[in-house]
């Protein structure tokens, strides 16, 4: 299974390898333009608690990076299967459904911790010190995991590339806004907390701010996360194999 798995896997990096100097400013653009108007601009003459509020934007855009950029790779994915045909490729060769998922998964988790460690070098130019320690680690793994797997079941579903927008507008961009990324979901009112509370980026956010902050690292969090990751998947296990089939 190792060899199948290192050749999908290495295939998107040498991929990304040919643009990384863009993905890399691409991964910056967003973050900085947050941090600069959301965080420096606005963001002086607010606080959340007992911090700043460009303290408290930090974690939130590491926790959307490790989501947005996990969940890209479906745009990838879907550049294989609608032009170049290279999916047709792996489902002739002797690679499983298990080791494609999971040389997509991590390539989406390396996409994920790159642009996470852009939005924490970000942070620090722009005078933000936080803790990074373990637990934002995990909480960022089981995050990023759980997107990449949702990104290569949503991916092999799709009828066009052009579905690809569709994705990014109802799935990404609503949960990068409400799942605590740019505000304190406790200063919503309760039946909207709990509707926020299946997005799986609003505990990641959590977890990720949390450790950040020094914070006691609470189970429940990862639990959840650990649980959308093994569901999404399983889910993109049976995608691929319907897909092969």
């Amino acid at each position: 299974m190792i060899a199948p798995l290192l050749a999908v896997y290495l295939r998107e990096m040498l991929l990304m390898k040919h643009r990384l100097k863009r993905q890399i400013l691409s991964m910056s653009v967003s973050p900085f333009l947050y941090m600069t108007a959301f965080g420096y601009a606005l963001g002086r003459a607010v606080s959340v608690g007992e911090r700043g509020y460009l303290e408290f934007l930090v974690p939130g855009l590491i926790a959307m990076a490790s989501m947005t950029q996990a969940f890209s790779i479906a745009a990838e994915i879907n550049s294989a299967r609608f032009y170049i045909h290279a999916i047709e490729e792996f489902q002739a060769a002797p690679v499983s459904p298990l080791s494609f998922v999971l040389g997509e998964t991590l390539a989406g988790l390396t996409r994920a911790f790159m642009a996470m460690a852009v939005v924490a070098l970000l942070g620090l130019a722009f005078g933000v010190r936080l803790h990074y320690g373990p637990w934002l680690a995990v909480a960022a793994f089981l995050n990023a995991f759980a997107f990449s797997s949702l990104a290569v079941a949503l991916a092999m579903v799709l009828k066009t590339h052009a579905d690809q927008a569709l994705l990014s507008n109802f799935i990404i961009t609503p949960m990068a806004f409400l799942g605590g990324t740019f505000f304190p979901l406790d200063a919503l009112p309760v039946w909207a907390q709990k509707i926020l509370a299946f997005l799986p980026l609003s505990h990641a956010s959590k977890a990720i701010r949390a450790d950040a902050f020094g914070e006691p690292a609470s189970p429940a969090p990862f639990l959840i996360l650990a649980v959308c990751a093994a569901l999404f998947f399983l889910l993109a296990i049976a995608t691929v194999k319907r897909a092969r089939d």
